[in-house]
């Protein structure tokens, strides 16, 4: 008889050896199992608590900000690809470490620098529009936050509060005491609400404006307001589920716009001049100018012109302050009566001839109305010879592309136009311009008229639907993420809005959103998003944006840098981000795992605790999720700051 020895065939029956096949599949399926999950362990990052603990510390009143040493803020587990994802960084060596900017830089605004307006014409005030550095004039440094910089007060207690070391600029408390824009409390600023033309608060005087329109009623939800101030007429709109865009320039009036974003209220900086605001057509239902020292009556009228274009059909102009009630307020204005008289004609008779219709004047208030739409104001321009209605252009832009031969495209800001925006027709003098709107709140997720009309090629009804899903979804996963529920968040930026469902989505925290739609985007979709009831703006991201450092605690931006990579430097765009994220702030950031590991490896140098995570949908999808915290550090006083 034959002897079995060690690895020789042996002879087995059919079943004995099916049972083996079987044997052998399970057993592969679980080393295979067991090498993916030993993988996984592997691979994944174990923080330590030391390496952050060069970033500078500091106690401060009113929250903890000494999150240098502190463990990774994120909660979902953390991917490592770096070893797999290597991209060329244009740099032999690698990725320095950014050094902090100059303390004289800590509230620079790149395109706004007053140094650098000089050099441009007074007329219009073109000088304080936006000038952006040269590439010679770009810097590669950490902007620094004031030293014993808080974390800012939060809302709604930062609408009346903010720390005197994050903003320490007292000239508004001195030269608007009288007007009660802002006091000085101690450690603290003081908002009392008060205003040139409302000494009693923006509160009682929003009151005096509903006793004329309707501002409790839905139908008001976005606003502008031209020369803001401090932006109390915006932060006691918030109450009224009315949100504005406040702008004003960077001018005498020291860090305006930088104590409205502080106090959590939307704001930009911004200036009527020589160029067109960057906001779509038809995206404002009300407008307002409170001694806002534009010259509306000029230039044929030409700021008028552009409130005309930004206004929706039926939207309301609201105007106090000098000339109206100019019988009762010449002398405290240090005007004469004829003057103040023929700017008031002058305001008549541009609004008369753009066919807004006069409502009311009433005290120090005057409204305005714009028509719902243009069938009668085209048959007058057989009386009003000029303006004329604007032919062939499109009334949304604010950038113009340039296109280039030898480089990619560049964005110049439009002009503007001594011509009335064309409304869109309609077939009957009582339907809207554009289609009505819902209103607020059952105007975020309404379908907007501008995708149901067909007006965006390639937007339609269900990819609106889906987009709106698809957010919920997404910040379903982001409430794993960052802490949107706990009220660390205020001031909000999307980088790339598109059709606003990150803003819709978030619109259940106590935030806002700034959304912004790049110019060289697929669709240009802004309209769409304040036909929703949301705000924001035009901008190339090849450039800063119109704000104050330290302004935003969460920045978004998904495919962003899919757009900009071969545009321009993506480390600028980074470094832009790092200027305008408050300390302590959260970026979150979708791309492609080789671009994000890229841009890791340069907010790593930045001094962000940053870590890369799996899409919603799972592990498979090629797209990751990148989360970022801006670490506290703040820069060293000078001198003459301590002197001071």
């Amino acid at each position: 008889m034959a002897k079995d020895y060690n690895g020789s065939p042996k002879h087995h029956g059919p079943l004995d050896a099916k049972r083996n096949r079987i044997t052998w599949i399970l057993g592969v399926s679980g080393l295979c199992i067991l090498s993916y999950i030993m993988g996984s362990w592997k691979s994944t990052p174990t923080p330590t608590t030391g390496q952050y603990d060069t970033v500078a510390k500091v106690g401060c009143e009113g929250g903890s900000s000494s999150s240098a040493s502190k463990a990774s803020p994120f909660s979902s587990s953390n991917l490592d690809f770096e070893s797999h994802h290597q991209l060329d960084l244009n740099s032999s060596s690698g990725v320095q470490e950014f050094p902090p900017c100059d303390m004289k830089y800590s509230e620079y605004t790149p395109c706004q620098d007053q140094t650098r307006g000089r050099r441009y014409d007074r007329n219009m005030l073109k000088y304080r529009e936006r000038h952006c550095p040269a590439k010679d004039e770009l810097m590669y440094c950490l902007i620094p936050a004031p030293p014993n910089y808080k974390p800012p007060f939060r809302w709604p207690q930062s609408r009346d509060y903010a720390w005197y070391d994050n903003i320490p600029h007292k000239e508004l408390s001195i030269e608007k005491a009288i007007q009660n824009w802002i006091q000085v409390k101690g450690d603290r600023f003081r908002f009392p609400g008060g205003g040139t033309m409302f000494p009693r608060g923006a509160d009682a005087y929003i009151d005096e404006i509903n006793e004329l329109i309707p501002l409790k009623s839905g139908h008001i939800r976005t606003a502008i307001d031209t020369g803001c101030g401090v932006a109390s007429w915006g932060a006691y709109l918030l109450k009224r589920d009315i949100i504005a865009m406040s702008f004003a320039p960077r001018d005498t009036h020291e860090a305006q716009v930088q104590f409205a974003l502080e106090r959590g209220v939307p704001a930009m900086i911004g200036i009527m001049g020589s160029q067109r605001l960057p906001y779509p057509a038809r995206a404002f239902d009300m407008a307002h100018c409170s001694r806002c020292l534009i010259p509306w009556g000029k230039y044929d009228g030409l700021y008028l012109i552009e409130v005309d274009r930004i206004l929706r059909p039926g939207g309301y102009w609201v105007l106090s302050g000098p000339p109206i009630r100019w019988q009762k307020h010449w002398k405290g204005w240090e005007r004469t009566q004829e003057d103040l008289k023929k700017e008031q004609d002058e305001i008549e008779r541009v609004a008369a001839s753009i066919c807004w219709k006069k409502l009311i004047e009433k005290d120090d208030l005057a409204i305005w109305q714009k028509p719902i739409n243009h069938n009668e104001c085209v048959k007058s321009r057989k009386v009003f010879k000029t303006p004329h209605i604007c032919q062939g252009d499109n009334p949304d832009i604010a950038w113009l592309v340039l296109v280039c031969i030898v480089t990619t495209n560049k964005f110049m800001y439009k002009e503007l136009e001594k011509c009335i925006t064309p409304l869109p027709e309609v077939t009957r003098s009582d339907k809207v311009s554009g289609g009505e709107l819902e209103k607020w709140p059952k105007r975020a997720f309404t379908l907007p008229p501008r995708i149901s009309s067909g007006s965006i090629p390639g937007i339609n009804a269900e990819k609106f639907r889906s987009d709106n899903e698809m957010w919920r979804d997404r910040i379903a996963r982001y409430r794993r993420l960052a802490p949107l529920t706990q009220g660390k968040y205020r001031n909000v930026m999307d980088m790339n809005a598109y059709l606003g469902g990150f803003a819709a989505a978030m619109s259940k925290y106590p935030v806002w959103v700034m959304n912004v739609v790049p110019p060289n985007s697929d669709h240009d979709t802004l309209g769409v998003i304040y036909e929703r009831g949301f705000i924001g703006t035009y901008h190339d991201w090849c450039e800063a944006f119109s704000t104050y450092p330290r302004t935003y605690d969460m920045i978004h931006a998904s495919g962003v840098f899919s757009i900009y990579q071969d545009r321009c430097n993506i480390t600028l765009i980074l470094l832009e981000m790092d200027r305008i994220l408050r300390p302590e702030g959260t970026v979150i950031l979708r791309e492609g795992v080789e671009l994000l590991v890229k841009i890791k490896s340069i907010t790593d140098a930045m001094r962000w605790k940053s870590s890369i995570t799996d899409h919603e949908s799972g592990p498979f999808n090629p797209e990751k999720i990148l989360v970022a915290e801006k670490t506290y550090w703040t820069g060293e006083a000078n001198e003459n700051q301590s002197q001071n």
